[in-house]
C-alpha cells in the first residue's frame, strides 16, 4: 500500500480536530460543574484556594477554542480545495475518499462552536 494521498490526511486531520473540539466542551462543562458543586459545599481553608484553581483550569480551557476553531476552518477550506481537485480527475478518483471527506467537512460544520 503507498503512501496516504492529502485527501486522507487532511479528512483524519478534520476528523481529529473535531473530535478534540468536542472533548474540550465535555471538559468545559466538567469545569462548570465542578465549580458549582464546590460553591454549594461547606468549605475548609482550602476551599478558596481550590475554587480558584478550578476557574482557572476552566478559563485555561477556554482559551483553546479560539485557536481551535481557526486549525479546523484552515483544515476544512485545504480540504475542499482537495475534494475539487480530486473531483476533477474524473474516473481515476477515489470515491471512497471523496465520500469520507465530505462527511468529515459536514461533521466539522456542524459541530457545536465556541465564538470566542
Amino acid at each position: 500500500m503507498g503512501p496516504r494521498s492529502p485527501l486522507e490526511v487532511y479528512t483524519s486531520s478534520v476528523l481529529r480536530l473535531v473530535k478534540e473540539e468536542a472533548s474540550y466542551h465535555r471538559e468545559e462543562q466538567d469545569q462548570k460543574q465542578r465549580i458549582q458543586r464546590m460553591e454549594g459545599e461547606e468549605g475548609d481553608e482550602n476551599k478558596e484556594f481550590l475554587l480558584n484553581q478550578e476557574r482557572l483550569a476552566l478559563e485555561e480551557t477556554r482559551k483553546v477554542f479560539p485557536s481551535l476553531k481557526l486549525k479546523i476552518e484552515d483544515n476544512v477550506k485545504t480540504l475542499e480545495h482537495l475534494l475539487t481537485e480530486e473531483g476533477k480527475k474524473g474516473p481515476e478518483s477515489n470515491v471512497e475518499h471523496i465520500t469520507a471527506a465530505k462527511e468529515a467537512i459536514a461533521k466539522a460544520k456542524s459541530a457545536e462552536r465556541e465564538i470566542s
